[in-house]
């Protein structure tokens, strides 16, 4: 006996075999139970959701020997006749290949002949919205008025094609796809049946890639079977579906948080060399930037398997999630136009890395007083170390600024000895500043103590103040990052401890945007004042727009 196709094979033959698509079955088995049956009825939906399916099991119920019911016996001659494709009274008819009105109009002869074995003579026509226009007016009339043993099951993948006047006449059910997760359930079924082992993430895999379609899921099931000798393995199926693992892009995320160009190329290399498909690791840099954004709001939301992302999330601040997501969507949209994927794909990560927010962009979520202070120059202070936006004009640059700028942009602590920590029991506003702008943390972690308010430091014991807005983002893990960096910071074990409330002195954020604000005023000041300028604007009669000036941090 030849070998049966897994989509043919496990093809439901009852409704209560029917995979997701609830509203549609509850409505159909009302219909059926309670007699209350039209005579047209229209399922519409993407690919392999069982648009067919349906309309086959329909007409089973409606034909069953035992009677009109939800639950046909499929035991009887006409539920055997109908399940191998050979019941007299179920026309089947693809109406792709059948597109010319001589050929409807023949269909239609037999309509009003009573049916020869069954209770009633089904039409199931498929891809209706194939059918020409003189085809729908050949058929318009008997749709409207049909006789009584005529039911009629049209099947389309694109609705909007039909004209109204079809539509009209008609009961309409739109098929929804089916989630991965009860594709991913049911291929565990079918391949508990057929005794064949499998990876449950590779279930997955082939869930995800079959786009809710359960017939597609079920066809990449049986190569994925083949593939893999009799198995269904996770390194199996990324092979034959050429996707990569979250782990692969994880590289490339890292390289992005430690501004590290080289190291962004080394991953990108480390890829190609693997032979994989660009716009697939392009659409898994996607995925996981998802669940990054999902690991800093919603960190429940993410599964067991993506718990190691939490880590990655606390280290980037929800500006660069966002910024890099969009970034890699609208990338997939360029690839295909790049002479190489790689090099497309190079292209996108640089634009990450060329564009990501930086010490003169806003990049922390601060509270109503500091969002207040920075609205007027648009730029906070951010996590991520200063890095040049040249770095050729830097190795240039280094021998000239070699000694001039060695310690002429660091603040000393207390005391002027850089290795003696500030640990007053109470320092000032720019003792605690001084403090929070030298401890190595990044991301959330340091938007959140940038925005604190110090209160003490006692008995092992440092104490600092968040506003309501800040608080909520003081998760288990950042506070946990906080407090390692300042026992380093002062060299003794520290426990954090973080009262919620009002902030009744600025904070190290606001300070230091309160610092910009006044630079960037007194730049305008010093332009305005420039005899050059004024001469200019005498001369072209132009003036100066205040709002056009930028401060320059060095090398840039």
């Amino acid at each position: 006996m030849s070998y049966q196709v897994l989509a043919r094979k496990w093809r439901p033959k009852a409704f209560s075999e029917v995979v997701g698509q609830k509203h549609v079955l509850q409505a159909l088995i009302n219909a059926l139970n309670n007699n209350r049956l039209h005579h047209a009825y229209l399922f519409s939906g993407t690919r392999g959701v069982g648009k067919t399916t349906l309309g086959r099991i329909f007409a089973k119920s409606l034909n069953c020997d035992q009677g009109i019911s939800a639950d046909p016996c499929g035991v009887c001659i006409s539920c055997r006749e109908i399940d191998e494709g050979r019941f007299i009274d179920l026309l089947e008819v693809d109406a792709a290949s059948r597109t010319k009105v001589d050929e409807t109009r023949e269909m239609l002869e037999n309509v009003q002949y009573a049916p020869t074995r069954g209770r009633f003579k089904v039409y199931l026509i498929d891809e209706v919205h194939m059918l020409t226009t003189h085809s729908f007016n050949a058929l318009l009339k008997t749709l409207e008025e049909p006789p009584p043993h005529v039911k009629f099951i049209l099947a389309t993948t694109d609705p909007q094609k039909l004209p109204v006047t079809i539509l009209s006449r008609c009961l309409k059910f739109n098929l929804s796809a089916i989630s991965h997760e009860l594709i991913s359930g049911h291929m565990a079924f079918v391949l508990g049946q057929e005794k064949v082992p499998a990876d449950e993430s590779a279930l997955r895999l082939i869930a995800k890639s079959a786009l809710g379609s359960m017939r597609d899921a079920l066809s990449l099931l049986d190569q994925a079977i083949a593939h893999g000798n009799g198995e269904v393995k996770d390194a199996a199926v990324r092979e034959m579906l050429g996707t990569i693992n979250t782990q692969d892009v994880v590289g490339i995320i890292r390289a992005l948080i430690d501004a590290d160009p080289a190291a962004l190329m080394k991953q990108v290399s480390i890829l190609s060399s693997q032979g994989v498909i660009f716009s697939s690791v392009l659409a898994e840099l996607v995925s996981t930037l998802h669940l990054l954004a999902l690991a800093q709001l919603v960190p429940d939301a993410l599964e067991d398997e993506n718990a190691h992302l939490l880590e990655i999330a606390a280290e980037l601040s929800a500006d660069e999630i966002q910024l890099y997501y969009q970034i890699a969507l609208m990338g997939q949209n360029d690839l295909p136009l790049a002479p190489d994927p790689k090099a497309g794909f190079e292209m996108v990560v640089l634009r990450m890395f060329a564009f990501r927010p930086d010490e003169g962009e806003a990049s922390i979520p601060v509270s109503s007083q500091s969002h207040r202070v920075a609205n007027e120059n648009k730029s906070l202070p951010s996590a991520r170390p200063a890095v040049p936006k040249n770095p050729a004009q830097q190795a240039i640059n280094k021998e000239t600024n070699n000694g001039a700028n060695n310690g002429a942009n660091r603040e000393p602590r207390q005391g002027g000895n850089p290795n003696t920590p500030v640990s007053p029991a109470k320092p000032a506003n720019q003792a605690w500043e001084a403090t929070v702008n030298q401890l190595p943390l990044t991301g959330m972690a340091r938007q959140l103590i940038a925005n604190s308010q110090f209160l003490g430091k006692e008995n092992g014991t440092l104490s600092v103040k968040l506003d309501p807005v800040n608080a909520n983002l003081a998760g288990g893990a950042i506070l946990e990052r906080v407090q390692q960096a300042l026992s380093q910071f002062y060299n003794e074990p520290l426990k954090l401890k973080v009262v919620e409330g009002e902030l009744q002195e600025s904070t190290p954020a606001e300070q230091q945007a309160k610092r910009q604000v006044d630079a960037l005023d007194d730049a305008v000041r010093t332009l305005q004042s420039d005899p050059n300028i004024v001469a200019m604007e005498k001369t072209f009669g132009t003036q100066l727009d205040p709002k056009s000036v930028k401060l320059i941090k060095n090398n840039e």
